[in-house]
């Protein structure tokens, strides 16, 4: 019922939002208007019409979008297409929709091939329009608030459970009822206003220059620039709905539960003994590996006989930063000894699905263990899994003993796989325990902090952040843990940069001892903290993740940062 209750209100405040603006004209037209009562000739006499088209337009719209948004990208992934052919294909049929519209004979020969039906086709003018909302599902776009985050997320990763299923439709439905609502007054204004009502084709001409619109609009991102255009009245609803423990544990949709994972929730986070937890799950959709001959795949079962630690890690992630020295050292230990250690990369960017940048880092940390590229988090999914970094400790006879998520716990994990190995060959002759310092933080941290218009957290500043280039004002009073932009700044979606030759400033307020930002680009940045001196910092290639401040005092702090022209701000990390 949570699901319910958010999916429906999350729907509907989107169903009013500035993101539904292009496609109205189009639902008022052929999901209202073509279903009124027209004059026939002038005289009063009524015209044939089908008054259910508003509802079977606004349910081919719900069907296709719950349906393209849930299964569109595994099933292309699965035949191997691109991700945007369901969306060409929809504006494709927008446009021979449009085109009939316009042109009677062109309409003729499009239903040609269903006049053998009992019901005729879709484009037909007094169809039923169920085909014209399949077409409009597939293009409609949505503002990417945190439920349809959530659904999004569930969809192209594969964790379609009930509740993914129940969420996604719910929205859909909430969608819905502003959309309907549109429909039916404008079916009501035609038949109330007796000079639309003996123009019948001339509101036919005007529905196929809407839809003709949308579609030259879509293929131009014009939806996406009124979007940025009108300021997004309802932001502000959407948080109050989803910031809050209930929505965001509703909406934290867990992995996809299947025979092969599901004894994963008998191992205890962290926990100081071994644990049994069902045989491990498979490594799968693996784009590439690296560390390995050939770039062969690594197979579990072939490590049968070995202690196998899976670790999910990210290059950019500081988390990960601090937890991979560990793993590295783990690997030197004890792989003489029967372990083998994989690092399974499942990206938290775009820029991290590169495979060279992930090789990158692999060097620069170290890494010579196989390292497997999960750009779909098919992986990530089969081991229902939630963190950078997480470990999964696999004994001998290929069973889970062993999970941590997060930082920290590295004593406990390297005891545990000191006992599987002993476990697995009683002869073997162990090295002494390693010896990394646990650099895990203690005590309040903010969190991190991401500058891209897809998951943009933390913004203090007193105006809307989203995407697009505008100019930036520091707030008077800027909140704790936040940042806030100053000057010219061009958002994407990954990442924010300057939109002027002289750069940009960006104001933190912290809680850490450390704080690193991910940068690229061709440039530096300045920084300050508290006002002291100016550290200055080149920002040079793809992507990584550079120290700007460390050895702070406890409190908060305020962090001062000039960005050049040319840098690429990725996000702010926190230790």
């Amino acid at each position: 019922m949570e699901l319910v209750v958010i999916g429906l209100l999350g729907g509907l405040i989107t169903g009013i939002s500035p993101c539904i603006l292009p496609v109205l004209p189009v639902v008022f037209l052929t999901g209202g208007a073509q279903s009124a009562r027209f004059d026939a000739d002038g005289t009063g006499g009524p015209a044939p019409a089908s008054r259910w088209r508003p509802y079977l337009v606004i349910a081919g719209l719900v069907t296709s979008f719950t349906l393209v948004t849930l299964l569109g990208s595994l099933l292309l992934g699965a035949l191997g297409l691109p991700q945007d052919v369901l969306r060409w294909t929809g504006i494709a049929v927008l446009v021979l929709i449009g085109v009939g519209l316009l042109v009677p004979r062109f309409e003729q020969v499009l239903e040609k091939p269903f006049q053998k039906l009992a019901r005729r086709a879709e484009v037909q003018n007094r169809g039923s329009g169920f085909g014209v909302g399949l077409a409009l599902g597939t293009v409609f776009v949505p503002c990417a608030g945190p439920v349809l985050a959530a659904i999004i997320v569930a969809g192209s990763t594969g964790r379609i459970d009930v509740g993914t299923v129940v969420l996604t439709v719910s929205f859909a439905i909430g969608v819905a009822v502003p959309l309907l609502f549109f429909a039916l007054a404008g079916r009501g204004l035609v038949e109330r206003i007796r000079a639309f009502r003996t123009r019948e084709r001339g509101l036919r001409i005007a529905a196929g220059v809407a839809m003709l619109a949308l579609a030259v609009g879509l293929v131009f991102n014009v939806p996406q620039l009124l979007q940025r255009a009108v300021p997004d009245y309802t932001a502000g609803v959407q948080r109050e709905l989803t910031d809050n423990p209930d929505a965001r544990r509703a909406l934290d949709l867990g992995g996809l539960v299947t025979d092969e994972n599901k004894d994963l929730d008998r191992c205890t986070n962290g926990a100081r003994e071994l644990e049994s937890c069902g045989t491990a799950p498979s490594i799968r959709g693996i784009a590439e590996w690296l560390n390995t001959p050939g770039g062969a795949a690594v197979d579990l079962a072939d490590l049968r006989g070995q202690v196998v630690l899976v670790d999910f890690w990210a290059y950019s992630c500081i988390n990960c930063q601090r937890s991979i020295p560990h793993v590295v050292a783990w690997d030197a230990a004890y792989r003489e000894a029967g372990l083998q250690v994989i690092g399974v990369h499942s990206p938290e960017y775009a820029f991290e699905k590169d495979a060279a940048n992930v090789a990158a880092g692999a060097r620069d940390f170290g890494i010579t263990y196989p390292v497997a590229l999960d750009n779909s988090l098919s992986t990530w999914t089969n081991y229902r899994n939630r963190y950078w970094p997480a470990h999964y400790l696999i004994d001998a006879e290929g069973t889970v003993r062993h999970i941590a998520f997060g930082e920290g716990n590295y004593a406990a994990t390297e005891k545990l796989i000191r006992e599987l190995l002993q476990a697995a060959d009683a002869t073997a002759e162990l090295p002494a325990a390693t010896d990394v310092a646990d650099d895990t933080p203690d005590g309040p941290r903010t969190p991190e902090t991401f500058l891209g218009s897809a998951k943009d957290v933390n913004y203090g500043g007193g105006d809307a952040y989203r995407f697009g280039e505008r100019a930036y004002d520091l707030p008077a009073d800027q909140p704790d843990d936040s940042f806030a932009l100053d000057g010219a700044w061009r958002v994407e979606t990954q990442y924010a940069t300057p939109a002027g030759d002289g750069g940009g400033g960006i104001r933190l307020r912290f809680q850490a001892q450390e704080v690193r930002m991910v940068l690229a680009g061709e440039g530096e940045v300045r920084v300050q903290v508290d006002g002291g001196a100016e550290r200055t910092v080149r920002v040079t290639g793809t992507p990584r993740s550079y120290a700007v401040a460390d050895g702070t005092d406890a409190g908060t702090r305020v962090l001062d940062v000039t960005v050049s022209a040319g840098v690429e701000v990725y996000s702010f990390t926190f230790g």
